[in-house]
């Protein structure tokens, strides 16, 4: 890691290496501001929204760090009185609502393609991602010093925030570079979705001897640019999942399986459709192995730091207690470990009061005792899972970054054994086999469980990212964490509309909410889908446990090499829930983010191979080109997530994602080719911009 110096030279520790804070500790300067506060609020709701309709499209979110950060430098700009400290209170606030976007359409969109919820009601839903939000922030509070000062982790996006909050005050490259590739990404995106005269997705199969080889690549330049920024090894290894599932067992699957089989899978489907069925009601779970066997290993591995987390915040209770409080640093100043205690304790009769709306008595067909003791069990359950799971997030989030975090994973685990545990609980009474009803009424008390999991995790990765990016400009860590929960209420009041706005739109997997709606433009919610099928197959005794035990078996090998890896210092690493994250993603998403992947290590070898060249401007080189890419990749993701919720508007009011169609007939072959020809424009643009080093 770099050493950032101060003028002053005040120091806090990230694992071996010093980081100096921009702004020194003896200096103080205005945090939480109305300004700030007022601009960290509505740039959360917006963020969370175009995020919950990339997640709910693809699968996967990215950090709104950074995009918060550039836009809030923009904004502070035209005020007098601005400072680097307001920019990164802002940004802490503005990037919670894309966090709590993630926890929410990865599990409550489940509800629905359940059929137990019609639309996504306000108050349970505002409930859920309110109190899940802010247990996450309140689980991460006593592990900032073990996991930011301590732990030797990159904490990826919460340094390239910090770089760009720091560049911010010297010029505004950033904005230009963010606005021209919003703008740009956002007219690729209107003329897929909107007008429909550009393609949005390459697919294709063959079928040697009777096994079905699907292939494919979607045209969306936010995928190119979520594979720039994790980078090639993440990528590769995100295509590299997607290789298992279908280059392996999609074919293997479709060669030895009865046609009678193959039949009920694919309803006569053929070529990649049946593929993609295949892939959905069998293959996937493979994923859901790899992903309750990778978080499983996460967990065990965070024991220690959770364990000195712990120690460490109760030190400095008794250090503030003694009066010696005043020896910590303004920059190492955390929330109090008791006012921790007694807020989460707080959260405990809300989450209380939603699962009594929400799990419905009748529909389960069991007595008041048992009633009232599943939705205890459920709210203990979101509390210790929720506790364990954030440490795991903000672990992973140290070692990926945010916009790789596979808080699905987590979740899946969550979902999985909460279901056994109500399975025991409730199985001894009624026959979940022969009452689909009750076992879905069952279900959504599971899926709720993991709501509430998922958006404390996903809070929490998003929150160690936040003050990681603290401790580089030199902001108080109490002041972020108030900002972190402003954020989360923000984000929380604005879910339900907007989820409720897309599913009107466009419908969610395969449950429309009305007839003739088109199937291909459904947004795909791959975890919520996901999350429905292990909630109902564990209650309905259906679940292809063969896959999902050979997903565990391909995890432990994963494990393994990474260990090896890891035991000859390689650079290249294979955490095993960028992998799970590929085996259940679709082959077309995985394609595109690989090839994200490849265009970032292209820059990386291009500026490499002029490094004699550069001479002493090399490392300068360097550090611009990580700035132009993100900068610029962050653009892109946030024009066409915002296209997607606009377009969401005209769609839903027509009832019609035709409604803006100015293809006309036959147009489909040139719209084709137009949608690769601008996919592998944009592949170009990227590299050329992120290469240069005038």
């Amino acid at each position: 890691m770099q050493t950032e110096k101060s003028a002053t030279g005040d120091a806090s520790r990230s694992g071996s290496a010093t980081v100096q804070p921009y702004i020194p500790a003896s200096t103080s300067l205005p945090e939480i501001t109305v300004k700030a506060v007022l601009l960290g609020i509505v740039l959360s709701a917006v963020l969370g929204g175009a995020n919950a309709y990339l997640g709910l499209k693809v699968g996967m979110t990215v950090s709104a760090s950074i995009p918060a950060a550039v836009i809030s430098m923009a904004i502070l700009r035209l005020f007098r009185e601005h400072n680097i400290l307001e920019n990164n209170i802002v940004q802490t606030a503005a990037s919670a609502g894309e966090s709590l976007a993630a926890g929410v359409i990865f599990t409550l969109p489940a509800l629905i393609m359940l059929g137990y919820w019609a639309d996504f009601e306000f108050l349970p839903t505002m409930g859920i991602s309110l109190c899940g939000g802010v247990i996450g922030v309140l689980f991460t509070i006593p592990l900032r010093r073990a996991l930011i000062l301590e732990a030797d982790l990159k904490f990826p996006e919460g340094v390239a925030t910090g770089e760009v909050l720091k560049a911010g005050t010297e010029g505004g490259e950033g904005v230009r570079l963010i606005a021209i590739a919003g703008m740009a990404g956002a007219f690729f995106k209107l003329c897929q979705t909107g007008f429909k005269v550009v393609g949005d997705r390459v697919t294709g199969a063959f079928s040697p001897g009777g096994a079905v080889f699907g292939y494919g690549a979607d045209l969306s330049v936010a995928l190119l640019a979520v594979g720039y920024i994790v980078g090639l090894n993440i990528a590769m290894l995100v295509f590299g999942g997607g290789l298992i599932s279908w280059l392996f067992g999609i074919p293997i699957y479709t060669a030895f399986a009865e046609p009678e089989t193959l039949q009920a899978i694919g309803g006569g489907a053929t070529g990649y459709a049946l593929a993609e069925e295949v892939w959905s009601a069998r293959i996937r779970y493979m994923g859901v192995g790899a992903m309750a066997t990778g978080g499983l290993w996460a967990l065990i591995s965070l024991l220690g730091p959770v364990r000195d987390g712990v120690r460490a915040s109760f030190q400095a209770v008794r250090q503030s207690r003694s009066g010696s409080a005043s020896d910590i640093l303004r920059t190492e100043r955390d929330t109090p470990i008791t006012t921790v205690l007694w807020l989460a304790a707080a959260m405990v009769l809300p989450l209380f009061v939603i699962f009594m709306i929400v799990v419905d008595q009748e529909a389960l067909g069991i007595g008041g005792g048992l009633y009232w003791s599943t939705i205890a069990i459920g709210v203990v359950f979101a509390f210790v899972a929720g506790f364990l799971f954030s440490s795991v997030a903000g672990y992973m989030a140290g070692l990926v970054g945010s916009s790789n975090n596979p808080i699905s994973g987590v979740t899946i685990a969550t979902v999985l054994t909460i279901s056994l545990v109500l399975l025991v609980l409730l199985g001894s009474q009624l026959d979940f086999s022969v009452d689909a009803a009750r076992a879905t009424a069952a279900a959504a008390t599971a899926i709720l469980v993991g709501g509430v999991v998922a958006c404390s995790a996903a809070i929490a990765g998003d929150n160690m990212q936040d003050l990681k990016a603290g401790q580089i400009v030199g902001a108080t860590p109490y002041k972020q964490q108030i900002m972190q929960m402003i954020g989360v209420v923000a984000a929380a009041l604005v879910i339900a509309p907007i989820l409720s706005l897309l599913f009107q739109a466009y419908g969610l997997g395969d449950v429309f909410p009305r007839a003739g709606m088109d199937p291909s433009e459904a947004l795909r919610a791959p975890q919520a889908t996901l999350m429905a099928s292990v909630a109902d197959g564990v209650f309905q005794r259906n679940l292809p446990w063969t896959m999902i035990w050979i997903g565990a078996v391909v995890a432990v090998a994963i494990i393994a090499l990474d260990k090896v890896l890891e035991a000859r210092e390689s650079e290249f690493r294979t955490p095993v829930l960028a992998v799970a994250v590929g085996i259940y993603l679709p082959l077309e998403l995985d394609m595109t983010i690989g090839i994200g992947g490849i265009v970032a290590w292209l820059v990386v070898r291009s500026i490499a191979s002029r490094r004699a060249q550069l001479a002493d401007r090399y490392e300068e080189a360097v550090r611009g080109s990580e700035r132009r890419g993100l900068l610029f990749s962050s653009g892109l993701i946030t024009g066409e997530a915002l296209v997607g919720i606009l377009l969401a508007i005209p769609f839903a009011a027509a009832q019609s994602t035709d409604v803006l169609n100015l293809a006309p007939d036959g147009f489909e072959t040139v719209a084709y080719w137009l949608g690769v020809a601008g996919f592998f424009f944009f592949c170009a643009w990227l590299y050329r911009l992120a290469s240069r080093t005038a």
